[in-house]
């Protein structure tokens, strides 16, 4: 999307003087352990920080954030010094289009972390990939933005060589969802309900086509608005329709008012959805019970990790005002790989930043490996994560219970 934002610390912007040496180094960081200047590389964050998502957004920046000074604490890279500017999208794509022109205009920028949301993304790629400008997206699950527009005919062809991402795609969750419902929980008859988005409609496509290749059957399909509150003529078509479930591909606003609706309809049927609407703000949402509601999300619950629990500990410590949510970890992931590809970077060239950094960055990104919070983080060719693990979640006393966990193999 996840879909798989994640903040209001909304700018953080380098202190000082900040000039181009002659090897391409900026100045004006803090001194090193020889008392000379460190040279302060920006990572940037773009991500809905205000608005409906931005439980999810603070997430993500915070996560970053925690990135970057867990890495000026230990000298992570040796004479440099990370800085986090955070821009809010409100899950806009020509608000993260200007973000990222705002982002290429600094040139301290080396890496970006975000969006959240897939549309955004399609709008902010062609900015950055014409400034050479990395990008690493905790969240993003279109399978369009890294294998292009014909991923589905088998024609694979990535669009823009800058663009990676520590989320799995909607192909592997879109898969996953559907034989979960019809293997697991044994549902056949499904209504399918899509928020027109590019996430919401992809990830309810891909499912979709796996339902019926499994022997299910989609009784009825329908569309919602996004930030409309009435879905009760859709919510009647649930009803009138038999289905044994409901499978809806969009976020949780209109997720959880959805099955609310359903419900009230008296049509007894759970409704399935992806990393989108497994946040506690779904539940919330829905004035009668979600008992047996169901998501899937990227990855396996963070705090059942061994890998997580140093972030999980550090988090707190910093004393977040917002939890690290759905994506906390793949952002401090995404973050962790930017600050990777800088150490290399700077390693191969004797210490320094060359000034042809941000391409460096881009072909460094694509050979970083490194255990992080949600694993082995790696990316293939297309700059896809090559940790396909996922959990399906269900709605048990009133919170997300994770029910199934498992590596996915297309």
């Amino acid at each position: 999307m996840r879909h798989r934002s994640l903040l209001i610390l909304t700018t953080v912007i380098t202190t000082g003087a900040l000039t181009l040496t002659a090897c391409g180094s900026r100045d004006g960081g803090s001194k090193d352990n020889s008392g000379g200047k460190k040279t302060v590389v920006v990572i940037g964050v773009d991500a809905p920080l205000t608005g409906s998502l931005s439980a999810l957004g603070q997430g993500i920046k915070n996560s970053v954030d925690l990135a970057a000074k867990t890495a000026n604490k230990n000298n992570e890279v040796p004479g440099i010094e990370f800085k986090v500017e955070a821009l809010d999208d409100q899950a806009v794509p020509a608000s993260g289009q200007a973000n990222a022109t705002k982002l290429v205009g600094n040139k301290d920028v080396l890496g970006v972390v975000g969006p959240l949301n897939s549309g955004v993304a399609q709008q902010m790629q062609g900015v950055l990939a014409s400034a050479k400008l990395a990008q690493v997206s905790p969240a993003n699950t279109n399978p369009a933005l890294s294998q292009g527009d014909n991923w589905g005919k088998g024609e694979f062809k990535r669009p823009f060589n800058t663009y990676f991402r520590t989320a799995a795609t909607d192909v592997v969750q879109g898969k996953f969802a559907a034989q979960y419902l019809f293997k697991d929980a044994g549902k056949k008859k499904v209504f399918v309900v899509d928020d027109k988005q590019t996430y919401g409609a992809g990830l309810a496509a891909i499912f979709s086509d796996e339902f019926k290749k499994l022997g299910g059957e989609i009784v009825g399909t329908d569309h919602v608005t996004v930030k409309e509150t009435d879905f009760s003529s859709t919510a009647d078509k649930v009803k009138s329709s038999g289905a044994d479930s409901v499978y809806f591909g969009g976020q949780y606003p209109e997720g959880g008012l959805l099955a609310d609706q359903i419900k009230k309809t008296g049509a007894n049927v759970p409704l399935m959805g992806g990393d989108g609407i497994q946040d506690p703000a779904f539940i919330s949402a829905s004035g009668e019970a979600n008992e047996g509601d169901l998501s899937t999300s990227i990855g396996y619950p963070v705090e059942k990790l061994d890998t997580a629990k140093k972030f999980i500990e550090d988090y707190k410590t910093e004393g977040y005002k917002d939890p690290y949510a759905a994506y906390g970890g793949y952002s401090y992931d995404a973050g962790w790989a930017v600050i990777q590809a800088v150490k290399a970077v700077v390693a191969a060239n004797s210490g320094k930043l060359p000034d042809d950094a941000r391409a460096k960055v881009v072909e460094a990104l694509g050979k970083v490996t490194f255990e992080g919070v949600t694993g082995k983080v790696a990316f293939d060719e297309y700059g896809d994560t090559t940790n396909k693990q996922l959990t399906v979640y269900k709605v048990e006393g009133g919170k997300w219970v994770d029910v199934k966990s498992d590596t996915f193999n297309q």
